[in-house]
Order: structure tokens, then C-alpha cells, then sequence
């Protein structure tokens, strides 16, 4: 198996700069599409077989370094007993949002296996299918992020209801965010003991909370989840993603994580300067860079490396997920890009 990934996870020396893409497994790959047209988005999220297709597609078409579970952040939320749609131009959407006390009472702590075995029978049957390929990712949201959806009842510009909860009701959301935080450890737990070989924590919206505000109301329930996990296991890398984090990197870094992942917004030479080796980073290309021209693409990439030289570990990734019109051939050039131009001589 390729492990340049892992290693890099873990600040061991690597012959090139390893590389995968976050939303690698979807819509931009004609493959993918194929797969699609059996059923809805949570018919894929939910057949075992497909949901391994989908994930191991990007490995054999980019060659990239790790796959990442085709999964959504949102499936354990549904079995703690809260409906979720995804409606068409609109996205996932939860009909009744949890804004009062009976509702965060309501939600219970669904088991991995007997609830989500769906998920634990992919990442099984992913860990065959890799066995000479390479390592498999599983992932959560973190607990900010999805209460946003749980409270607002889907995506948000505001975040006007989770702010207020926060804010003028802070016990029902702290009990929101510890139930949250009891599910999301289980869950990946589950993963890891059904072969996960590396995990990433979503924040996908706590950049919209001030530094203060991401200590208090979020960062705490990482916290304890990385926390967890490690008393499972110290061989399984954990990588936190704070998306639009870069006023929060120094917070971050207490987090417990493997690696700090890194939007397009930071100049990862800062970020190399922060954690000052503690950490390896990921990251951090603007996800429409790949439009650029080979010649310019290629110039963008050295210089995320460049910027990353000196990082304890570096996995290269985009700052955020790749956009549905993306030419694969365009990431499959960034694959060989990232490789040729960071092996070790």
C-alpha cells in the first residue's frame, strides 16, 4: 500500500508530497454520474456497494493518495432522530429544526453498527478493495457545523438562529452540542473499528463565529472528541478542517489534531510559522485554480509547496471542495503536478 499519505499525517519523511481532493468522489466525474443515476444522493449514501464505487473512482482515475469515504456529514444526524431531505438547487434541509427544549431532548445517540451500518459496511468493504492501493479516510462534521444545519434547518447566510441559541439561550445549546458530540464520537469510533485508517473533522462553517466565540461555543467539542478518539486508538491520524479558520489557527492547534487543514484564505508559510512543527498542515489551493491554465496551474502549485516547505508534514489539498465543472483532466494534471514537482531528489 502507498502510506506517503499517512506518513505525511505523521511528520515522517516522505518522497513526494502526497495529494487528495476533498469532495474527489462526485459530480465532476463522468463515472460518478453513472453510479448516480441508480438512486437518490442518500439511496448512494446508503448502498454499501455504490458508495464504495463512487469513493474508489477518484484513486483509479487521478491517482491521488487517499481515498475519503463517499459519505455526507449529515447521515448520523437523521438517525439521532432528526428527518433530512435533500431537495434539488436547494440542498440538505431539515423540515423541523431543533430550536426548543423538547426537540434536543428527543435526539438520541444512534449505535454505529445497528443504526449506520451502512457506513461501517462500505469503509469494510473499501478496506478490501484498497488493501494494495491506498489508505482510507472516514470522516464526521464537527459539532458546530451541524448543529448550524439542525438549528437553521438547513444551509445559512446568517446564522441568525444558532447565534441566538448560543447567545440567549446558552445551556439548551451547550446540551444540543454534547449530544452532537456524544453521536459524532461513536460514529467514529464505529469507523475506526471498521478500518478507517484516518479521520477528518468537517468544520465546514465555524469561520463564521469571532475568535472568542469559536472558544467558547465550538472548540471545546472537538476537543473532546479528538480526546476520545485517542483513548481508542494513537495510530489513527485525525485531521481537522476549520474552513474560513484563519483567524483560528492558533485555537486549532490546541484542538489535539494530526493536521490542520487550510483554506485558500492563508498563506500556508504563516500557517508552517503557527504551528511551528507541532502539527502537519493540509492544503491549501483555491478550488478554481484548477481552471487555470496548464502553464499557470503548474505555477500555482509550486507555489502552495513552496509556501509549505518546512511544515513538519504537508499533504497537498484545495482549500475547499472541487467545484462540479471541473475538467478531470485539469485534476488529474494537479495529481501529476503535486507528485513530479515535490519528489525528492
Amino acid at each position: 500500500m502507498n502510506t506517503t499519505f499517512l506518513n505525511a499525517c505523521q511528520g515522517l519523511p516522505v518522497d513526494y508530497t502526497p495529494i487528495w481532493i476533498m469532495r474527489q468522489a462526485g459530480r465532476y466525474l463522468p463515472e460518478y454520474h453513472t453510479v448516480r443515476r441508480k438512486g437518490s444522493f442518500l439511496d448512494l449514501c446508503k448502498t454499501p456497494e455504490n458508495a464504495a464505487e463512487v469513493t474508489i473512482q477518484p484513486v483509479d482515475i487521478l491517482g491521488v493518495d487517499a481515498a475519503i469515504l463517499f459519505s455526507d456529514i449529515l447521515v448520523p444526524l437523521e438517525k439521532m432522530g432528526a428527518p433530512l431531505e435533500f431537495r434539488e438547487k436547494q440542498g440538505p434541509v431539515f423540515p423541523t429544526p431543533i430550536r426548543d427544549r423538547a426537540a434536543v431532548e428527543a435526539l438520541g445517540i444512534p449505535d454505529p453498527e445497528d443504526d449506520l451500518g451502512y457506513v461501517m459496511d462500505t469503509i469494510r468493504i473499501l478496506r478490501r478493495e484498497l488493501a494494495d492501493k491506498v489508505p482510507l479516510i472516514g470522516f464526521s462534521g464537527a459539532p458546530f457545523t451541524l448543529a448550524t444545519y439542525l438549528i437553521e434547518g438547513g444551509s445559512s447566510k446568517s446564522f441568525f438562529h444558532t447565534k441566538m441559541m448560543m447567545y440567549k439561550a446558552p445551556e439548551l445549546y451547550r446540551d444540543l452540542l454534547t449530544k452532537i458530540t456524544d453521536c459524532t464520537i461513536a460514529y467514529l469510533q464505529g469507523q475506526i473499528a471498521a478500518g478507517a485508517q484516518a479521520l477528518q473533522i468537517f468544520d465546514s462553517w465555524v469561520g463564521v463565529l469571532a475568535p472568542c466565540d469559536f472558544a467558547e461555543f465550538a472548540l471545546p467539542y472537538v476537543r473532546r472528541i479528538i480526546t476520545a478518539l485517542k483513548a481508542t486508538t494513537s495510530e489513527v491520524p485525525i485531521i481537522y478542517f476549520a474552513n474560513n479558520g484563519g483567524t483560528l489557527i492558533d485555537q486549532s492547534l490546541t484542538s489535539g489534531a494530526d493536521v490542520l487543514g487550510c483554506d485558500w484564505r492563508v498563506r500556508l508559510d504563516e500557517v508552517v510559522r503557527q504551528v511551528a512543527g507541532q502539527v502537519s498542515i493540509q492544503g491549501n489551493m483555491e478550488p478554481l485554480a484548477l481552471f487555470l491554465p496548464p502553464d499557470k496551474l503548474k505555477t500555482r502549485i509550486q507555489m502552495v509547496l513552496d509556501e509549505a516547505r518546512g511544515a513538519r508534514g504537508h499533504i497537498f489539498n484545495l482549500g475547499h471542495g472541487i467545484v462540479p465543472e471541473t475538467d478531470p483532466e485539469q485534476a488529474k494534471l494537479a495529481v501529476h503536478l503535486v507528485h513530479t514537482l515535490s519528489r525528492r531528489k
